[in-house]
């Protein structure tokens, strides 16, 4: 393996090196959180896939086909659904905003008091989504160099923490083009034919296996119901979703470069499942379902493909990673750190000098990282973290986020008992029927809904001189807070 070895070590020094280039163009607060606010198109639409299709889409994305057939896409395809949806109808006003969080937008929407704990939730939805996608190197790097699980996390991590650190979310977008392109080589061009020809076609793979492999439905529609709630929605409301629409040059940008990126992840997800399937074909008795994207590509493909395609994983794993990494660094400062220490200025407590802002976001993603990687060394069950996860971000601020957004009647008040009480409910939820199970989620949101509604019409209306100014704000008629140089949008 060692052709394999070196196309993997000048992949990983090759994201180092461009952690090194991206510190050269971070000088700001603006640079460094979103790239300026001026990626075009292009980059705009790389850098969006590259967030999105992790390890889960990729590994669990082809397991899902290996247990289920061409319903397993469905998982990848809510979450291309979900970031479709927020392009065509969210991302242009979203990036009108010119903020650096979530929590920031609920400021502007509700008045000042809603962003705290929201902070706080969308924290802990970041921190472990960082933390599921750290512990996917152990899959991949026991399969390179077989490594034990906890050098394989601190490898990956430290890879990912130093581009980060480095260049902020300018290293991320270049990282993630270029793990944009080798997923795209390794898995749609390189992987899917290979895997369906080794598996003797179509017609053979029917042959094989049951109907129902190739029924689209046949993961069942409570569980295609429960992904839309959890991914679709979840694509709407993330940080670390927002944070790359933030990075848009422009409005066209936002909704055109986010659309093709939603259809990429389409195509991905039956490519994942049709691997998968033909993985099922060649490998009938798989101890487990996520073991099917490791033992195809370690035993069916050539030598140098074989470390283009792990390469792919890899890079499908950092891109997941550093972004729930920057996002999670993000909220922890802006939102929290800035607020216990009372800072002043603009919407995300930011200082007179730009450059200290910078010192003090790498500080962050620093810290964040470490404890990162040391939390994923302690923990070992990812399906559950992740659970946990999407939950408490769909269930406390789903309603909110979109309740600001849609409807003229939400308050702070609202706000806040949204977030509370549905919130609280996953976890109670969580905590009867089991961290696995639907109805956390399903009951939590309707709580959440029920008592924004009934609070906002309870109390006084969100007073006209916020609405005002937050409808300046979506009209992208207020300056960004931070001065930048004129810089034409990059492609």
């Amino acid at each position: 393996m060692a052709v394999d070895y070196i196309v993997i070590v000048v992949y990983l020094a090759g994201m180092l090196a461009m952690g090194w280039w991206g510190m050269r163009r971070a000088k700001s607060k603006s640079e460094f959180l979103v790239a300026g606010r001026r990626l075009g198109p292009g980059m705009y639409s790389g850098t969006m896939a590259a967030i999105v299709l992790g390890g889960a889409s990729t590994i669990g994305g082809v397991g899902l086909g290996y247990q289920y057939g061409l319903s397993g896409a469905w998982m990848v395809v809510t979450i291309g659904l979900g970031i479709l949806a927020l392009s065509v109808f969210f991302s242009a006003r979203i990036a009108r905003l010119k903020v650096y969080t979530v929590s920031e937008m609920l400021d502007l929407r509700y008045g000042g008091r809603a962003g705290v704990i929201s902070g706080v939730v969308m924290w802990a939805y970041t921190l472990m989504l960082a933390v599921t996608s750290t512990i996917a190197y152990a899959t991949i790097f026991d399969v390179l160099f077989d490594v034990n699980r906890t050098l394989a996390i601190v490898l990956g991590g430290s890879i990912v923490v130093a581009y980060s650190t480095l260049g902020g979310m300018w290293s991320i977008t270049l990282t993630d083009m270029v793990q944009f392109v080798v997923k795209t080589i390794g898995v749609l061009l390189l992987l899917l034919p290979i895997a369906v020809v080794k598996a003797g076609g179509f017609g053979e793979m029917k042959a094989q296996l049951p109907t129902e492999y190739f029924d689209p439905l046949g993961i069942g529609g409570e569980t295609i119901f429960t992904y839309v709630l959890i991914y679709t929605f979840g694509m709407l409301i993330g940080q670390d979703i927002w944070q790359r629409v933030f990075t848009a040059g422009s409005d066209r940008t936002a909704k055109w470069g986010g659309t093709v990126a939603g259809t990429y992840c389409l195509v991905y997800a039956v490519a994942g499942a049709i691997i998968g399937t033909a993985a099922k074909v060649l490998y009938p008795k798989l101890a487990s379902p996520d073991d099917a994207f490791a033992t195809i590509v370690k035993d069916e493909l050539p030598i140098g493909v074989r470390g283009l395609v792990l390469a792919a994983a890899l890079a499908a794993v950092m891109s997941t990673s550093s972004g729930a990494l920057i996002a999670c660094a993000t909220v922890a400062n802006n939102d929290i750190w800035s607020r216990l220490r009372g800072a002043v200025g603009g919407p995300a407590g930011e200082g007179a000098d730009g450059h200290d802002e910078v010192k003090g976001n790498r500080a962050f993603i620093l810290a964040m990282g470490v404890a990162v990687v040391l939390i994923s060394i302690a923990l070992n069950d990812v399906v559950e973290a992740l659970t946990v996860a999407y939950n408490l971000l769909v269930g406390g601020l789903l309603v909110p986020i979109l309740g600001g957004l849609l409807w003229k009647r939400g308050t702070a008040q609202g706000a806040l008992a949204a977030v509370a009480v549905g919130g609280l409910a996953v976890v109670g939820l969580m905590a009867a029927y089991g961290i696995l199970a639907n109805e956390p989620v399903y009951y939590g949101l309707l709580a959440s809904l029920a008592a924004y509604v009934a609070v906002s019409l309870a109390t006084r209306p969100t007073d006209e001189a916020t609405l005002t100014a937050w409808r300046e704000r979506l009209a992208g008629r207020v300056p960004e807070p931070e001065s930048e140089p004129a810089v034409p949008a990059h492609q």
